[in-house]
């Protein structure tokens, strides 16, 4: 999720892995030929049991698979997903099954736990406001709903779990795929801290969304080679089918691109972040990223630019706004969108996604400021920074259609031959000069 307050973000029970995006990852993998083998032989950990391995390959033809018992399958998996990524394991994980109930439930006790209504209600504000979420929808709602209907599995390093969703209670190709994926995570956990990565830090949104590409594209990738080396084709197919649900794939395109898209870009982008690492250097490659994490999704995007070090531009944002702008006003939430996100606000008014990316792309730095007024009047300064005069001006013309297009008082100030683009939005007319006026007055 996005645009943070001040005192604490907007969240969710991290890494969740939603079926139908692994699904379509491992076709994306597919299509990239086989993964890079960088296996190091490792030796079995002494906490986890020996077992067979769980691949049905070794059948007779005609015959059905036996099935293990889950413990001896998890086992198995555990040591595959070792043998693959090479991290070893420093404690056990004791995986739990969940069924849709029981996630529904564990979703929403999350949600309402971690972000108190007035969260809530200053991210719906900043989205509505910049027209990225319908005037009458509750972003909580559609956040859990989203949720609650995507995810095939979760790890959570505050306690250490691991979960995974069964429909039918088994541990059928797609649940078995989800446990290499989270462990895969447990693993991460174990060597790297990702409580470390700061995920959840206050008005670093974009660098999050980059952090948490690396981390997912690793698992994806993890993953994608485990089922190519333990799936028989027949699974494949029923892997896939058992992803693909209507009713949640139903769910899942009647969401805002905002909370659709970014669910979707660390497994999906993030693996192919990750592909280029191992095609580079193999696992020690990714080892050594997630010492030095990418820090903007612009470097998930270009990994040239994660290569290069290419950090943001620090953007100096007037700490005194809500003054200037008088009584009553205060400021709701700072953040930094990056070039992901604002390419999804710049489509609003471009429509065609190959002209929002272009739009975006060559994105330096941004921050994004809404303020809150009285009667629930509202002000939004979005300050860009991009890398050439003629990039600044490429997003300023996306951001003047977008504007058209909500039909929002606002301007786009972009002096001639500058690499900075600011955006000026409010509740009426009145609301909107006056914060250009501000703006202007603060070099702002």
């Amino acid at each position: 999720m996005h645009a943070r307050r001040a005192d604490r973000p907007l969240r969710a029970r991290r890494f969740p892995a939603p079926a139908a995006v692994l699904a379509a990852c491992l076709l994306i993998a597919a299509g990239c030929g086989p993964l890079v083998p960088q296996p190091r032989s490792p030796s079995p950990s002494p906490a986890l049991p020996t077992t067979p391995s769980a691949s049905p390959s070794a059948s007779p033809a005609g015959s059905p698979s036996p099935t293990p018992d889950p413990a001896s399958l998890y086992a198995a998996i555990e040591k595959q997903v070792v043998a693959i990524r090479g991290l070893q394991p420093k404690s056990t994980v004791q995986p739990q099954i969940l069924d849709e109930k029981e996630l529904k439930v564990r979703i929403n006790a999350s949600f309402q736990r971690d972000n108190p209504p007035d969260v809530v209600a200053a991210n719906e504000r900043l989205l509505k406001g910049l027209g990225l979420f319908p005037k009458d929808a509750s972003l909580g709602s559609l956040y859990v709903e989203l949720l609650s209907s995507q995810v095939a599995g979760f790890y959570s390093p505050d306690d250490k779990q691991l979960f995974v969703v069964s429909k039918s209670g088994g541990l059928g190709p797609l649940e078995q795929v989800t446990f290499s994926h989270e462990y895969t995570h447990a693993l991460q956990d174990q060597n790297f801290d990702l409580k470390s990565f700061e995920l959840d830090a206050v008005g670093e949104t974009d660098r999050s969304l980059a952090r948490l590409s690396l981390i997912e594209g690793d698992a994806t990738a993890v993953m994608t080679q485990w089922a190519q080396q333990q799936l028989t084709p027949d699974q494949l197919v029923e892997m896939l089918r058992a992803s693909l649900d209507p009713a949640a794939l139903q769910i899942l395109e009647k969401m805002p691109p905002i909370l659709r898209e970014p669910l979707g870009f660390p497994y999906d982008n993030g693996l192919r972040f990750v592909l280029g690492l191992q095609q580079r250097g193999g696992w020690k490659a990714v080892d050594a990223a997630f010492k030095k994490p990418p820090q903007t999704s612009e470097q998930i995007l270009h990994p040239e630019k994660y290569d290069a070090a290419e950090a943001p531009v620090a953007i100096d944002v007037a700490k005194d706004l809500d003054t200037r702008m008088g009584d009553g006003w205060k400021v709701g939430l700072r953040d930094t969108l990056g070039e992901f996100e604002l390419g999804i606000w710049v489509r609003i008014g471009l429509t065609r996604v190959p002209l929002a990316t272009a739009a975006a792309a060559g994105w330096g730095g941004d921050r994004v400021t809404l303020l809150d007024g009285p009667k629930g009047s509202w002000a939004i300064l979005m300050q860009t920074a991009w890398d050439t005069a003629a990039d600044a001006a490429e997003f300023a013309d996306g951001a003047g259609q977008t504007l058209t297009k909500l039909g929002t008082p606002g301007t786009v100030n972009a002096p001639p031959g500058s690499t900075t683009v600011t955006v000026l939005l409010g509740s009426d007319a009145t609301v909107a000069t006056k914060l250009d006026t501000i703006a202007g007055e603060t070099g702002n």
